[in-house]
């Protein structure tokens, strides 16, 4: 008997055990084979009928709450480019203005220049004519000294003290000391001192 047990548990040793079928081929079986099984029939009459199931399949996916469809995505796409467009509109508006205002500045330096350079030529002009007066003053006035020069010390004296002071003055201090001299002689005492006193000051 104790050998029928030890050939009975030898036996029991070297058989395999019996591999349990798993939990996945069930589920295999039982749901993935039946799922292909029904997408191919499906397949075949959609086929048959000319339906485009990929087409099918896009509009079922694109009616799903959370997915956006491509219209969606271009109508999202043209008010994006909208508010770029309106922004870049904007830009321009003040970049323009921005031109305007400095062409206006621009244009009001131009005239104030324009303004100057004529206020400079009207004064270069001014101090030209002053320039060629007081030549010709000079002029004339060399020649009532010339006059005063050949006029004799009795004829010049009565001359100068009839005329202002400043011009008889003038024309005293540019005489020679000699003539000066002379037509202070010929002078009354008070004129003479008089003249006398204002060269002395200048």
């Amino acid at each position: 008997m104790a050998k029928k047990d030890n050939r009975f548990t030898t036996e029991l040793e070297e058989q395999p055990p019996k591999r349990k079928s798993g939990g996945f081929r069930k589920f295999f079986m039982w749901f993935v084979i039946p799922i292909m099984f029904v997408v191919a029939i499906l397949l075949v009459v959609a086929t048959l009928m000319n339906t485009n199931v990929f087409d099918l399949g896009k509009k079922a996916y694109e009616s799903l709450p959370f997915v956006t469809s491509e219209e969606q995505q271009a109508k999202e796409a043209v008010v994006s480019n909208d508010s770029k467009v309106v922004k870049l509109q904007a830009d321009i508006q003040e970049k323009e203005a921005e031109i305007a205002q400095l062409q206006k500045k621009l244009d009001t330096a131009t005239t104030e220049k324009e303004k100057l350079t004529t206020e400079i030529e009207q004064l270069k002009f001014e101090v030209e004519k002053i320039n060629r007066e007081q030549d010709d003053v000079k002029g004339d006035f060399k020649d009532i000294l010339k006059t005063f020069d050949t006029m004799s010390p009795k004829a010049a004296a009565p001359v100068l003290v009839k005329m202002s002071d400043v011009e008889a003055l003038r024309i005293l201090t540019n005489l020679k000391p000699d003539k000066l001299a002379a037509i202070l002689e010929k002078m009354d005492p008070q004129d003479a001192a008089k003249y006398t006193e204002m060269m002395a000051k200048q």
